[in-house]
């Protein structure tokens, strides 16, 4: 999918539309992401910092959505499961900066080649207009390379 499609699907999906997270910058291979929230009243907690389900749908689907894109469609990318640890009340912008290296590419291409699974946590920070991380997010995928006919 172009790129421009891509941020305009994503930036207009309603749950990111209604936390005002936005896709401010993707890369046309997919291998750079970055996301940002601006605090509003509509998505402030009730001590007036950002609500941690928020934060957490930040970096929800872009690792897989990236890896599916560079992956291609031999392979079954799944997001398996996610946490997040809070380290610092978040104010004003916070952002988070996806990137795949080829190394990574290559891991999952080498450990799938039998069509076995493998399972990758991936970590991405969340970090306000200061640069403090907000949030530590870890994210874990599932990968196949689908069984040919």
């Amino acid at each position: 999918m172009k790129v421009r499609w891509f941020k305009l699907m994503i930036n207009c999906y309603p749950p990111y539309l209604g936390t005002g997270i936005r896709v401010s910058k993707v890369t046309p291979d997919y291998r750079f992401l970055q996301v940002e929230m601006p605090l509003r009243w509509y998505n402030r907690n009730y001590v007036g910092t950002h609500f941690g389900g928020s934060l957490s749908s930040m970096a929800d689907p872009f690792y897989m959505l990236m890896l599916i894109n560079n992956l291609g469609p031999d392979y079954i990318v799944w997001d398996q499961a996610g946490s997040i640890e809070y380290r610092k009340p978040g104010r004003g912008r916070v952002k988070a900066v996806f990137e795949i290296s080829q190394e990574l590419l290559d891991e999952i291409r080498q450990q799938t080649v039998g069509g076995e699974k493998f399972i990758k946590p991936l970590t991405v920070d969340i970090t306000d207009e200061a640069g403090d991380v907000v949030a530590h997010v870890s994210r874990t995928l599932y990968f196949r390379r689908k069984k040919r006919d």
